[in-house]
């Protein structure tokens, strides 16, 4: 015999089922450890979402990363020094930066070696070269190149001097002077001011900023120097501050040369005025001992070329630019 009540729920048909309803029940609990619990754990989510989410992670805005940047350099100042063999001389912009007007990467000579008067001939190689040391004819094969010196062997072992013997070469005589100053010989070039303007584009957000002052007085980069504090929007550096900057002193690093890097960083929350978007600066030491031979040529009354052979040593700045944008999502 089949039970009255399932009977009657088989008699209602599958369509009865249709109509039924679950609903939930909720049973009080009257704990007040059991209650502060839970409201902490709700106070808790709500903090991470309110203050990591929104406020540290900036959760309600977008960014951009991908910033992309121009940077145009000059060098000011002026110094005079002595030229071997070609007397006193002034060194303006034009002599002591690398390139004149440069980009992100810029060279500042601050020492150098001149060997004034060279002309395509015969000599004794340097006694500094080991290579081209000798004794007799036989150490100097003819033709040879020596290795780490200054020209082409011509056969001969010849004297340099009262104390040294070395083979003769074909090359530019006489061979390089190496003798270096044991001070700059433009240790001027500390007070000399490096502009650095850069301009920054993110293409995400079509927001642009410049580090330099929009201003229309023709004097007011002629005047200012960067300061954090003071003159922030004042994109002229002085030379000795940033080496200061980077941990070292002007005089060891000017000797010898080195590589100093400055890094611009722009973080930008446009949840604030545009103008507040302000660039932050960092100088690093990268190297040291820098330098790079360089000549110029001139012809006599006779027509015979000539050259100035300089090897000069400074201060390499290498300029790069990181930043980001951070812009509020759209409602």
């Amino acid at each position: 015999a089949v039970p009255q009540s399932l009977a009657a729920a088989m008699a209602g048909g599958p369509c009865r089922g249709l109509l039924d309803y679950k609903t939930a029940k909720f049973a009080l609990t009257r704990n007040r450890r059991v209650g502060l619990l839970h409201r902490l754990l709700q106070l808790g989510v709500l903090g991470y979402l309110l203050g990591w989410v929104l406020l540290a992670r900036k959760g309600y805005q977008d960014t951009d990363r991908a910033p992309r940047a121009a940077v145009v350099t000059k060098l000011k100042g002026a110094a005079a020094a002595e030229v071997r063999g070609a007397g006193r001389r002034l060194w303006d912009a034009a002599d002591y930066a690398r390139p004149p007007q440069g980009g992100n990467v810029l060279f500042l000579v601050t020492n150098f070696i001149a060997t004034a008067g060279q002309a395509q001939g015969t000599c004794p190689e340097s006694p500094s070269v080991p290579a081209g040391m000798c004794t007799e004819d036989a150490d100097c094969p003819m033709g040879e190149p020596v290795v780490h010196g200054n020209g082409i062997k011509t056969g001969k072992c010849v004297m340099f001097n009262t104390t040294h013997s070395t083979c003769e070469i074909y090359g530019w005589c006489p061979v390089e002077n190496n003798t270096l100053s044991r001070k700059p010989l433009l240790a001027e070039a500390e007070n000399f001011t490096l502009f650095i303007r850069n301009t920054v584009h993110f293409t995400k957000f079509n927001f642009s900023r410049c580090n330099a002052l929009q201003t229309n007085d023709p004097y007011y980069f002629k005047s200012c120097t960067y300061d954090p504090s003071l003159s922030p929007s004042c994109p002229i550096f002085r030379v000795r501050d940033m080496v200061e900057a980077a941990g070292e002193t002007f005089g060891d690093l000017a000797l010898l040369g080195g590589s100093i890097g400055v890094r611009i960083e722009w973080d930008c929350d446009l949840d604030r005025p545009a103008a507040q978007c302000q660039p932050q600066y960092s100088f690093s030491l990268q190297d040291r001992k820098y330098n790079f031979r360089t000549a110029s040529y001139y012809w006599d009354s006779q027509r015979r070329l000539y050259r100035t052979l300089l090897k000069l040593y400074g201060i390499r700045f290498d300029i790069s630019v990181h930043g980001q944008v951070l812009l509020p999502l759209p409602g």
